[in-house]
């Protein structure tokens, strides 16, 4: 487990083989309660290559010294496009209070 939030990643392997590999990541908040946005990309079982990048964004909790995942949302290109529009509409707006 993670002791820091530098540690965290998305990068999964099994049995020597890496099937979720992090492109990148932003830190959105820090501290006991942290929230990261993953690009990440998953090996298809069949063949063998990796996928198309996708997205997450999880929280950790920080608890007795290592970061534990609580919850995550995957994000399809669908979803995503609809979280960045939803998102402009209220700034433009200034529903945010930004």
């Amino acid at each position: 487990m993670a002791e820091t939030i530098q540690e965290i990643t998305v990068n999964y392997e099994d049995e020597g083989e890496l099937k979720f590999e992090e492109l990148d990541k932003v830190v959105l908040t820090k501290g006991v309660w942290s929230t990261i946005l993953f690009r990440y990309r998953e090996r298809d079982a069949r063949t063998g290559k990796f996928g198309p990048p996708k997205a997450t964004l999880r929280r950790y909790q920080k608890h007795q010294g290592a970061y534990k995942k609580r919850d995550a949302v995957n994000l399809t290109a669908i979803t995503a496009k609809m979280l960045i529009a939803t998102l402009q509409q209220w700034l433009d707006e200034e529903l945010l209070g930004i």
